[in-house]
């Protein structure tokens, strides 16, 4: 147990640093209360102060670092500890990996009692520039007569005071302090609560949530922002079916290229689409290894999305089901079937993989090899449906959520008759506690 002593302060404590926590943050004990400290490494001493109690727990930020660990390296954002986007920068590259394959590891031996046979190397990437997809909160605060532009404060609903971000592309991290000052200037500035960005690494898209209609007088000032830096300005007034170009375009659409299988695929600038491009392609490769898809193969490609891994299956000539539960991004794969010619082996279907009945599952067919990329909630309804009649040989499961990926592991493992063949982290998130993850599971005969 770390010893804790109250500094001269009286509202702060010095501790050392006894383990780390999935989510990156050091861990102290007092009494039989846990602390979780924020910007804190192993085995460092570290002056905090408590912000947050519950019951059993605590949340603390470091103020001071006073014996630094030989791992803590300098963060790049001048906000890091502040915004909560990010909570992993003091960490060195290898060490985030490390800690996030420990974290991968022990989550599923400690909730679902299993582990891979064999560990597969992680995947990793750009560490900076490469969130090519960001929601950005906006508010005027009239005190300060200014606009702020970006994510939440830790444990906050406080907006963090930034001008760049370095995480963001940058000519997105570069654009937000001009697009503050902009604001500034529309009579609007009270009614626009989010921007959403989407860029193909060509295209920057910013979708301005307006909550009353602009002026003649805001679109010339947005106009001429635009063109001045090669952005588009796209507004929405309502729900997603009000998204639109706010000027002319020369396209109304938003496409990005896969290279490698010569696939281009169209997405809604406010729709679900793979945030990190970079690793994205490497985790599709990875897919297509385990995979093994021929022509002679029917394939299962759950919670699809737009296709991102259907179409460069399918360009194997293997036969490809997707289902989603969303119409919009069903219609959206259907779309990029066609514009890709492969509507011949592709097909979407529109089914709620939450909770569909075995009866409907069953009218799907038999397939082999399912691929399923589930939301953080995991494939729960699809793992207990496996069974003598739907049992297919090999599983490649993609989670964003290593406590539901355990979940399933163990049912799949301990339950379904499968062994879990091949593991690994995803870092799809760079200086973030969020792990992705890659697993391959193969029925026993």
């Amino acid at each position: 147990m770390a010893a804790i002593v109250r500094s001269r302060s009286e509202k702060s404590f010095i501790t050392t640093i006894s383990s780390i926590s999935h989510e990156g943050k050091g861990i102290s004990y007092e009494d039989d209360k846990t602390i979780f400290i924020d910007n804190a490494l192993l085995d460092e001493e570290v002056e905090y102060k408590i912000i947050k109690k519950k019951k059993n727990l605590a949340f603390a930020k470091s103020l001071k670092i006073l014996k630094p660990s030989s791992q803590r390296i300098e963060a790049k954002c001048d906000v890091y500890g502040i915004c909560g986007g990010c909570s992993m920068q003091h960490f060195d590259e290898g060490v985030q990996l490390a800690y996030k394959q420990r974290a991968f590891e022990e989550t599923l031996k400690h909730v679902g009692n299993v582990l891979p046979e064999t560990i597969l190397s992680p995947i990793s990437g750009p560490l900076w520039h490469y969130r090519h997809k960001a929601r950005l909160r906006v508010k005027y605060v009239l005190k300060k007569q200014k606009v702020l532009i970006g994510f939440n404060e830790k444990l906050s609903h406080f907006l963090t005071n930034m001008d760049s971000c370095p995480v963001l592309p940058k000519k997105l991290s570069d654009l937000i302090k001009p697009l503050q000052d902009l604001f500034l200037k529309l009579s609007i500035r009270e009614q626009i609560p989010q921007i959403e960005y989407a860029s193909n690494q060509i295209r920057h898209i910013l979708v301005l949530r307006i909550l009353q209609s602009l002026t003649k007088e805001d679109e010339i000032i947005l106009k001429d922002f635009q063109d001045l830096n090669e952005i588009e300005f796209w507004i929405q007034t309502k729900g997603y079916d009000t998204v639109k170009p706010l000027f002319e375009t020369t396209k109304d659409y938003v496409t990005y290229k896969n290279k490698e299988f010569n696939l281009e695929f169209l997405f809604n600038p406010t729709g679900f689409t793979q945030i990190n491009p970079f690793i994205n392609e490497i985790l599709i490769r990875r897919v297509m290894a385990l995979l093994e898809p021929k022509k002679s193969d029917l394939i299962f490609d759950f919670f699809s999305g737009i296709g991102n891994f259907t179409l460069p299956i399918a360009t194997s000539g293997a036969n490809v089901l997707a289902v989603e539960g969303d119409k919009m991004l069903v219609d959206s794969g259907n779309n990029n079937a066609i514009k890709n010619n492969l509507s011949n082996n592709v097909r979407f279907k529109e089914a709620d993989l939450f909770n569909i009945e075995k009866n409907e599952l069953l009218l799907l067919g038999q397939a082999d090899k399912w691929l399923i990329d589930p939301p953080r909630l995991g494939a729960l309804n699809l793992i207990n449906l496996l069974d003598d009649q739907i049992k297919p040989k090999l599983i490649i499961y993609i989670s964003c959520n290593p406590a539901t990926l355990a979940r399933d592991s163990d049912i799949l493992v301990n339950k379904k008759n499968y062994s879990f063949k091949k593991g690994g982290i995803v870092n799809m998130f760079p200086h973030t506690s969020h792990v992705e993850s890659i697993a391959v599971f193969e029925r026993n005969e």
